[in-house]
């Protein structure tokens, strides 16, 4: 792995484990056991390096959440965007937690988050209107938008909500497992008859994930 590569990495680490306003240049270089002056050759400093990784959030988000193509709708499909769901909540988890903070540093990083989000609630909004004329949701057209930002809400403030809420101090696997588990809540308000087995079954399924986690 390129020494960039590994810079990337161990930030990301290092700030989802401890926090990323605890975590600067120095601790990142000593964690590789790298001078700082090699770190600075790759980074110019600490946002660098989180713009690197945001990029990573930006692949992520083009990827996991595409609309389905032309098939059934069946438990693995809707398993598929609720992992991807998951992966970005626990991957990028120091982001969600400072968010706001870390968005204010940073205006160029704030336009490409605005960017990236919006590109989430149009694709969240399609992915809603192919499950409603495929006979799964039963949402009028004209609130389907605001049902895919509200999820979109829940998701983007949950870690957040969890830290200020509870007495906890880090965010665990389970604590994003219950997160996922308000999203399907939402889900099965819109549900048709036919479908409502397959969101009992998905419930079932992260209810276990979230108590062996």
């Amino acid at each position: 792995m390129k020494t960039r590569d590994k810079i990337v990495l161990a930030s990301l680490e290092l700030f989802n484990e401890q926090g990323e306003r605890t975590i600067t240049t120095n601790h990142i270089a000593a964690h590789l056991g790298i001078s700082p002056g090699n770190l600075y050759y790759h980074f110019r400093n600490k946002e660098d390096i989180i713009r690197s990784i945001f990029s990573q959030y930006e692949e992520h988000l083009e990827s996991g959440f595409q609309p389905y193509r032309d098939g059934p709708v069946t438990v693995e499909l809707l398993i598929g965007y609720f992992d991807a769901m998951f992966y970005t909540m626990w991957q990028f988890r120091f982001m969600y937690a400072n968010l706001a903070d870390i968005l204010a540093r940073d205006e160029a990083l704030k336009s490409r988050y605005l960017k990236a989000q919006q590109k989430v609630l149009e694709r969240c909004g399609h992915v809603l209107e192919q499950l409603c004329a495929d006979g799964f949701l039963t949402i009028e057209q004209d609130k389907i938008r605001d049902l895919a930002d509200t999820i979109k809400m829940i998701v983007s403030s949950w870690i957040g909500y969890q830290l200020t809420q509870s007495s906890i101090a880090s965010i665990t696997k389970a604590n994003l497992y219950e997160g996922l588990l308000r999203v399907l809540l939402i889900f099965r308000g819109y549900a048709t008859p036919s479908s409502l087995e397959t969101f009992t079954r998905l419930e079932s399924h992260y209810v276990l994930l979230a108590r062996a986690a």
